[in-house]
């Protein structure tokens, strides 16, 4: 995988997540818990593959920034999977933390980046409309 290929670290990230809920015991917190931790933990890789075929900037980010709604999410079930001891590998578990905490910075400085690319964009179409250009 390249250093910059988010999507495949997305994907590898997803495939993780799918794995910590298959080991997960057959309890009814577990069960709830894993459908969570599945729904929000596959969602990011999806979502990002939306966010790439953006209909426009604006567009772009408010799906980046679901993104980042669904790695928050998976970071705090994770968490509450880690304090109730309802894993089978500790490792994974720890593994998809750390990933998540990652993802959640990348995002936010993604998002950050592309709000301000679309400011100056619109900066720079306003001025030259209104500058005869």
């Amino acid at each position: 995988m390249k250093k910059f290929d988010l999507e495949g670290r997305l994907i590898d990230f997803s495939v993780l997540i799918i794995e910590i809920t298959r080991e997960m015991p057959n309890t009814y917190a577990s069960n709830h818990l894993a459908k969570q931790l599945l729904r929000s933990g596959t969602s990011v890789s999806l979502n990002y593959g939306e966010a790439q075929s953006g209909e426009s900037r604006r567009d772009f980010v408010h799906k980046m920034k679901l993104v980042l709604k669904e790695l928050r999410e998976t970071l705090i079930c994770l968490k509450i999977i880690y304090r109730t001891k309802l894993y089978k590998t500790q490792i994974k578990i720890e593994k998809a933390k750390s990933e998540t905490n990652e993802l959640i910075s990348i995002f936010v400085k993604s998002i950050e980046t592309a709000q301000k690319n679309m400011k100056r964009f619109r900066t720079t179409v306003y001025n030259k409309r209104h500058k005869g250009e």
